[in-house]
């Protein structure tokens, strides 16, 4: 599998915030959001192998129960990860796979994280990224289909208040629990992200939405292995 790193951290976001976990990430992204706070998996792509097996072996090493493979855009290379998948779960960890959602394949997990890229995220600067990003950033079938068969949670990142507008217009099509949706704040910085949390909590109060921080930044700010 094509990978950038594998490390033991905290769960920064969502349903599972602060849950002890290693992280598998994926390397290669289908879409180039121009704010990525993981540019070395899309814009700049490492590609380090590494065998399923070595994964499994690396990540078992660690003695946690909880998993999390994450990208770039784990489904991009959905052979080897059904296989790992499969490898983990035998071996008794939970699942979690983050995505874009914008592709799909039967694999085992415990949890599917779907992150749907929002206007904002369209990389402006870049005309052929741009029309590519536009035309791939949502699927509402993956989406739809990720709901149907698994356990979910919907992750979306704000930039400004108006997004929500695009969020509740999405929602509409799909068959989705207001629990289930997962609002977090964009930014790479603590300051960042602190200046949108007022208005952001006022949003999943009206409208029943988790709101989530990005623990990871609190921790850390913007820097790799977390």
């Amino acid at each position: 599998m094509k990978y950038s790193e594998i490390f033991y951290s905290l769960q920064g976001e969502g349903a599972l915030i602060g849950m002890p976990s290693v992280f598998f990430r994926s390397s290669f992204c289908n879409l180039r959001c121009h704010w990525c706070d993981t540019p070395y998996t899309s814009w700049q792509p490492e590609s380090q192998i590494i065998t399923v097996m070595d994964a499994v072996k690396t990540i078992t090493d660690y003695g946690v129960h909880h998993v999390v493979i994450t990208g770039g855009e784990p489904f991009l290379q959905k052979e080897p990860l059904a296989i790992l998948c499969d490898e983990l779960m035998a071996r008794g960890h939970h699942v979690t796979i983050e995505t874009n959602a914008t592709l799909f394949a039967p694999v085992k997990a415990h949890l599917i994280s779907m992150s749907p890229k929002l206007a904002h995220s369209t990389p402006l600067g870049d005309p052929i990224w741009a029309t590519r990003h536009e035309q791939s950033r949502l699927q509402l079938a993956v989406i739809q289909q990720f709901l149907t068969h698994y356990d979910c949670q919907l992750k979306f990142v704000l930039d400004t208040a108006e997004d929500i507008l695009e969020i509740k217009q999405l929602l509409t099509h799909l068959s989705i629990k207001p629990e289930q949706v997962i609002l977090m704040p964009q930014g790479r910085q603590i300051k960042t992200i602190a200046d949108k949390q007022q208005w952001l909590a006022e949003l999943c109060k009206q409208y029943g939405f988790r709101y989530s921080p990005r623990l990871h930044i609190d921790l850390w700010e913007d820097q790799r292995g977390t």
